[in-house]
């Protein structure tokens, strides 16, 4: 799964290098910026396409079907798996006509130990671009007006990755942003399935960092930094 990322950039850049022509409106609700340790049901940046137009969105993470009652099971639907997103009721919709990009810096996994506690470590592109992880969004209308929310599609971990985690978030490249924003694209589920197939993970980078992330209140740069000690699974993904 992906719990915990990472994402300094503010939405100026994220247009700039997303090729989007449009900002948030000045009455959308403001991410933190830089966030070292985006948790779920926090504001973030998405990159989505209405009307032919690209644009820079904010929603929440945590993604709250149209149809729910209410928003308490938002911090559950942080993720959708990849394998079943086409089909899930609380999915499909958005599947079909909502799909985003979730720009991040890097992500967080835990990494099970025979002792002692969960090693956390950040894992980013090598040459520290922006990652563009396939989301979905949809729109709710909650008792204190509407609510945009997103989530995160995630698969099976490629490489050495899955020696730190089994999963990871479907990572979708630039040759393929236009047709994944695309509301109209006929074959999303195709779509999806050759992102998974062609996912390649030898540009990200994993290292080691400190457990101080597990606690949301810490949000600082040195979350960041590579810890001493086993660097395993390695330094490349």
């Amino acid at each position: 799964m992906c719990g915990r990322y990472a994402a300094s950039r503010d939405a100026a850049t994220l247009a700039e290098f997303f090729a989007a022509e449009e900002l948030p409106l000045a009455t959308a609700p403001s991410p933190r910026i830089p966030d070292y340790n985006v948790t779920p049901t926090r504001e973030v940046f998405i990159v989505l396409e209405h009307d032919g137009t690209r644009r820079v969105d904010v929603a929440r993470w945590g993604l709250i079907p149209s149809w729910s009652k209410d928003a308490s099971r938002a911090s559950r639907m942080i993720n959708a798996r990849s394998e079943t997103v086409a089909h899930k009721p609380a999915y499909r919709s958005a599947f079909g006509k909502r799909r985003c990009l979730v720009p991040a810096d890097g992500y967080y996994e835990w990494q099970v130990r025979a002792r002692g506690p969960k090693q956390p470590f950040f894992i980013h592109d090598e040459r520290s671009q922006p990652l563009a992880f396939a989301g979905l969004y949809e729109d709710w209308n909650g008792p204190d007006g509407p609510v945009r929310s997103c989530t995160i599609c995630t698969m099976d971990a490629r490489g050495d990755l899955g020696r730190i985690h089994d999963r990871m978030p479907v990572l979708v490249p630039r040759s393929a942003w236009d047709v994944w924003l695309d509301p109209a694209a006929a074959d999303p589920e195709g779509t999806l399935r050759g992102l998974v197939e062609d996912a390649d993970a030898s540009e990200l980078v994993a290292y080691p960092v400190s457990t101080r992330v597990g606690k949301p209140a810490n949000n600082d740069p040195q979350l960041l930094d590579p810890v001493p000690g086993d660097p395993s699974p390695s330094a490349r993904a």
